[in-house]
C-alpha cells in the first residue's frame, strides 16, 4: 500500500535528519515510526491482577489482619 503524506517543514527536515543519523532512508524510518505507533496492538497481561484481594482487605491493613489470626493460612487449616 501506497500512502502520501505532506508534512510540516520542521517534521520533515527532523525525520531526514535521523534518517540520516541512522543510516535509513526517510521512508524506512517512517515505516518504523509507524509501525510502532500503529502496530500490534498491546497485549492484555492476564497476570495484571495477582496479588489483588479477594477479601476486599488490603495489605495496609497487615497489623490488623496479623492480630485477627489467620492471616496466611489456609480456610481448611482452621
Amino acid at each position: 500500500m501506497t500512502v502520501t503524506v505532506e508534512l510540516p517543514e520542521a517534521l520533515a527536515e527532523r525525520l531526514a535528519t535521523e534518517a540520516a543519523r541512522r543510516g535509513l532512508s526517510v521512508t524506512d524510518l517512517a515505516l518504523e515510526a509507524l509501525s510502532e505507533r500503529f502496530g500490534s496492538p498491546r497485549r492484555r497481561l492476564s497476570f495484571a491482577a495477582i496479588g489483588s484481594s479477594s477479601t476486599g482487605r488490603h495489605a495496609a491493613e497487615a497489623e490488623e489482619l496479623l492480630a485477627e489470626g489467620g492471616f496466611g493460612t489456609d480456610s481448611a487449616d482452621r
